[in-house]
C-alpha cells in the first residue's frame, strides 16, 4: 500500500493510507543507505499479521531539518503587524528560505486590529510588490481563518515566522483543537513561548498541516552567488534585459534590475536584502 508518514516516535512510523493508519518499522536496508524515514514521506508499505514495514521511500520534493518534515508544498509565513513589530529582513529571509526549498509562500499578516491603515504597512507593500500572496488576519477573533482553510486542500502546509506572532492561535483555530501550546508574550523579551516536540501531520480541510512551527533555524547555503537572483521572482522580467548575461545587479552598468529599483518597480527593501545576501555569499559566508 501507498501512504504518507504522519508521525514518527521511537523508531515506529505511523503511515496513513486509504485503508487507515498503520504502525510500521523501517526495513534495515534504509540504514545501509543512510536514509531515515521522515514525517511527510510518501512510502510503500506491506502489512503482515498487523505488523507494518516500510518497503520504499519515494523521492522527496524537499525536506526541512527543523522541523524534520519532507514534501512540504506551502508555507504560511506569519508576521504580526504590531506586537512584535515586523522585521523586514527576517520576513525576507523566510521568503528566501521558501524559494530555495521550492515551497509556495503565503504571508499571513496577523493582529490587524492593532494598527490603523494596515493595508498601507511597509511590509504589506513590499510583499505585494514582490508578487507574493498574502492574507490579513485577526486570529484571536478568528477573522481571516476561513481563507487559510481554503488553502489547505491537497497541500502539506508548514507554519513559520518569529515567536509571538500568533502561529499557535492560527493553527489551533484551523484544526479546532489545541495542537500547539500557546504562551504569553513576555513583556521583557517580546516573544512567545512554545513547547518543542516531534513533528506530526494533522489532517485539516483536505490536506495536512505540520503541528510545530517551521524554520526555527534559518540557514541558507548557496553553491554560487549567481544562483541567488533565481530566488527573487520579481527580478525575472527585468534581468533578462540586462546588458550582460552574467549581471549580478550589483555594480554592473546598464542593469535593468537596478533601473527597476530606481523607478520603484522593485521594492528597495527587497533589493537591499538581495545585496546583503549576495555580499555574504561573495565573502564566503552563510546567510543565517
Amino acid at each position: 500500500m501507498e501512504g504518507i508518514i504522519i508521525k514518527g516516535i521511537g523508531g515506529f512510523y505511523y503511515v496513513k493510507t486509504d485503508n487507515g493508519v498503520y504502525e510500521c518499522k523501517a526495513r534495515g536496508k534504509f540504514r545501509n543507505k543512510r536514509l531515515t524515514p521522515m514525517v511527510g514521506d510518501s512510502v510503500i508499505i506491506t502489512v503482515k499479521n498487523n505488523n507494518g514495514a516500510i518497503e520504499e521511500i519515494k523521492e522527496r520534493k524537499n525536506e526541512l531539518i527543523r522541523p524534520a518534515v519532507a514534501n512540504i508544498s506551502q508555507a504560511f509565513i506569519v508576521f504580526a503587524l504590531k506586537n512584535p513589530d515586523i522585521n523586514l529582513e527576517l520576513l525576507n529571509k523566510f521568503l528566501l528560505q521558501c524559494e530555495v526549498k521550492n515551497i509556495k509562500s503565503i504571508v499571513c499578516f496577523n493582529k490587524i486590529d492593532l494598527t490603523d491603515n494596515y493595508r498601507e504597512h511597509e511590509a504589506v507593500k513590499m510583499v505585494d510588490s514582490a508578487g507574493y500572496e498574502y492574507i490579513f488576519l485577526n486570529a484571536k477573533n478568528k477573522i481571516g481563518l476561513d481563507k487559510l482553510k481554503e488553502k489547505l486542500k491537497e497541500n502539506v502546509t508548514v507554519f513559520c515566522g518569529p515567536s509571538g506572532v500568533g502561529k499557535s492561535t492560527i493553527l489551533n483555530g484551523i484544526t479546532g483543537r489545541e495542537v500547539m501550546k500557546i504562551g504569553n508574550i513576555s513583556d521583557k523579551l517580546k516573544r512567545g513561548k512554545h513547547t518543542t516536540r516531534h513533528s506530526e501531520l494533522v489532517e485539516a480541510y483536505g490536506g495536512f498541516v505540520v503541528d510545530t512551527p517551521g524554520f526555527s533555524t534559518l540557514e541558507l547555503k548557496f553553491d554560487n552567488k549567481e544562483e541567488i537572483q533565481e530566488y527573487f521572482p520579481e527580478f525575472f522580467e527585468y534581468r533578462q534585459e540586462c546588458k550582460f548575461n552574467s549581471c549580478l545587479h550589483y555594480k554592473e552598468p546598464q542593469c535593468e534590475v537596478k533601473s527597476a529599483v530606481d523607478e520603484g518597480k522593485i521594492n528597495l527593501n527587497r533589493y537591499t536584502f538581495y545585496l546583503k545576501t549576495l555580499e555574504k555569499v561573495t565573502k564566503g559566508g552563510i546567510n543565517k
